[in-house]
């Protein structure tokens, strides 16, 4: 029998002045599974990736923060380790992993970042 198919849509771009987030369209994994979402933050490198978890119709909710300095995430509520956690590749470069995969977790993520250029939260 196959496992229950989960989507995960990721937020696609923002332009806010000169900066533009950039992530991956679509996820589909199976349950148990381990998904991973990359979101690029353009020009801004200092200042954390905070990823977000929102269902249709539902409001967003804080997932994580992230940034390249820290040696562990920041959680929001009812969000942990191991099940989720965050990665980065460069000081723009971001991953979100959730481990496990279930069917409450299908949803829309995305992330955001403050740009200082413009003393603003940058995210779809």
């Amino acid at each position: 029998m196959l496992g229950i198919l989960c989507t995960l849509i990721t937020a696609l771009t923002c332009v806010s002045g000169v900066t533009v987030v950039t992530q991956k369209p679509v996820v589909t994994v199976r349950r148990g599974e381990t998904a991973t979402m990359d979101c690029n933050l353009g020009t801004v490198t200092n200042s954390p990736a905070r990823w977000y978890k929102q269902i249709p119709g539902g409001v967003p909710q804080f997932v994580l923060y992230f940034y390249h300095s820290y040696s562990s995430p920041t959680y929001g509520s009812g969000f942990s380790s191991p099940k989720f956690t965050s990665t980065h590749q460069s000081t723009s470069d971001y991953r979100l992993i959730i481990n496990n995969i279930e069917e409450g977790d299908s949803a829309v993520y995305y992330c955001q970042t403050w740009d200082s250029s413009v003393n603003q939260f940058v995210s779809q």
